[in-house]
């Protein structure tokens, strides 16, 4: 098996893992506040991730940082991004809030021009151009709910949640470009999970509810799928360089559609297929792009997914 083949194995393993993930937030979603879903996805994701680390003998590595404090706002604004991300998931159907998070990349760009002035041209802003038009194509559907003054209906304020979730995936994207000049992957990923589980438990007075049998079962799933999938994303990308698996992270789509389809009795309507099509072609077309100017986007694609 050549190395290009077991990353490409890995990451479309990762996204296996991060749709069976979704799917459990979703099973638990009627019940269960995000929160406290966010609690156990961190917590438990910390079993494999600190499992992965003492084999490759990288615990140490894990816990040594130089600045502290970056650690602190990568953490602050990511548990925000998963939790509008988990609700997002939760009242939206999964292709659905699926296509949406497929615009991170789109944001990457945008942000990386005004924030660390990187130099965009006509290719990559034609290409960000059509992938948002893709997005609101996928969003058209919940327009109607404007024009009839239901500004608080379920599904509306789930596209609000997961259209917040794509911007700061952006953001987060931007902040770990930064980090990795001083932290290691380890560290970013360790105290990034650390982070959540604790800012998680401040939530406790809006509601925490006592899971029964069933929901504690899919509660410890998320999050032990949740760490795998990351194990396997990070894993992968010491296989292969970015611009050779990061198009597979479409593969998502697919198990999303079908786990909505079979849990959920979801099915996709125009809109999403052809919205999340323009989305997708879009953010492939920037990856390539980027491959040829030889822009490096290895370390943050491994660590920021709009998975969570």
């Amino acid at each position: 098996m050549t190395t290009a083949t077991r990353a490409i194995i890995l990451k479309v393993s990762s996204t296996i893992a991060f749709a069976l993930m979704l799917s459990c937030i979703k099973l638990v979603g009627e019940r269960v506040p995000t929160g406290e879903i966010v609690f156990f996805r961190s917590a438990f994701a910390l079993v494999p991730l600190l499992g992965m680390l003492a084999w490759q003998n990288k615990l140490k590595e894990a816990v040594r940082t130089k600045d502290p404090w970056s650690h602190a706002r990568r953490g602050l604004i990511g548990v925000t991004t998963m939790m509008l991300w988990f609700a997002g998931v939760q009242r939206l159907p999964l292709p659905e809030s699926m296509a949406i998070s497929y615009g991170a990349p789109l944001m990457i760009v945008v942000l990386g021009a005004l924030i660390l002035h990187e130099t965009v041209r006509i290719y990559r802003s034609t290409a960000v151009a059509v992938g948002f038009v893709g997005i609101m194509i996928v969003l058209w559907p919940r327009f109607d709910l404007l024009s009839s003054g239901e500004l608080v209906g379920r599904e509306f304020v789930g596209s609000l949640c997961a259209l917040g979730s794509m911007v700061l995936t952006a953001v987060v994207a931007i902040l770990i470009r930064k980090m990795t000049a001083t932290e290691s992957t380890s560290a970013i990923v360790f105290y990034f999970s650390v982070t959540c589980t604790v800012v998680a438990l401040f939530t406790i007075p809006f509601g925490w509810v006592m899971p029964d049998t069933e929901e504690m079962v899919l509660l410890t799933l998320c999050g032990l799928f949740g760490g795998l999938g990351q194990i396997s994303l990070t894993a992968a990308y010491r296989y292969a360089e970015t611009s050779t698996i990061a198009p597979f992270e479409y593969a998502s789509m697919i198990w999303g559609t079908i786990a909505g389809y079979l849990l959920f009795n979801e099915i996709p309507g125009i809109n999403v297929a052809v919205g999340g099509a323009v989305v997708i072609a879009a953010g492939i077309f920037i990856i390539y792009r980027e491959h040829q100017l030889g822009l490096e986007r290895r370390k943050m694609r491994k660590l920021s997914t709009p998975q969570g």
